[in-house]
């Protein structure tokens, strides 16, 4: 299955993960079934060091999955392999009506930019990639031609999402 598929994307601090969020609870909230792909730059970890699933993986297990009564997990290290491209990693998800994935600046699918006055950096994302349809920001974007959303107008955010996830086969 092909899912449906939205980025938001933005500079460091630009607002990317509350935005994310806001529109997880908005859209849910219509309805919908919303997964998201989270892309870090950097090595993170969501185990902590001494829990048993964290000594399996430095133990070297290439997965390691976390299962009770609530939520399942898989981590899998990558050791020598590159980074998964963002294909590969849709194709693993449980189907559902909407993916929002945050980051991913050089993909190929539709994306809204955040911009925030605190942003590690301002230079706009939008003039270098076309697949930008919308900027979401704090602050006015007298030069901008594309859509300019205020980055707390959650419902009108999630009305131009889901107009243009569902309208196209991005």
């Amino acid at each position: 299955m092909k899912h449906r598929v939205f980025g938001i994307t933005g500079w460091k601090n630009s607002g990317k993960t509350t935005l994310t969020a806001r529109l997880v609870t908005e859209l849910t909230a219509r309805g919908l079934s919303v997964s998201t792909v989270k892309h870090a730059h950097h090595e993170f970890d969501i185990d902590k060091e001494g829990t048993d699933s964290w000594r399996h993986r430095a133990a070297g297990a290439q997965e390691v999955a976390i299962v009770s009564d609530r939520r399942w997990a898989v981590m899998h290290e990558l050791r020598n392999e590159e980074e998964p491209p963002l294909e590969e990693i849709l194709a693993r998800l449980a189907p559902c009506d909407l993916v929002l994935v945050e980051g991913y600046k050089r993909e190929k699918h539709h994306k809204i930019e955040a911009r925030r006055r605190g942003a590690r950096d301002t230079r706009a994302l939008s003039r270098e990639d076309p697949n930008i349809v919308a900027v979401a920001s704090d602050h006015p974007q007298p030069d901008e031609t594309l859509p300019v959303f205020d980055l707390d107008d959650i419902a009108r955010i999630a009305d131009m999402i889901q107009r243009t996830a569902f309208s196209s086969s991005n």
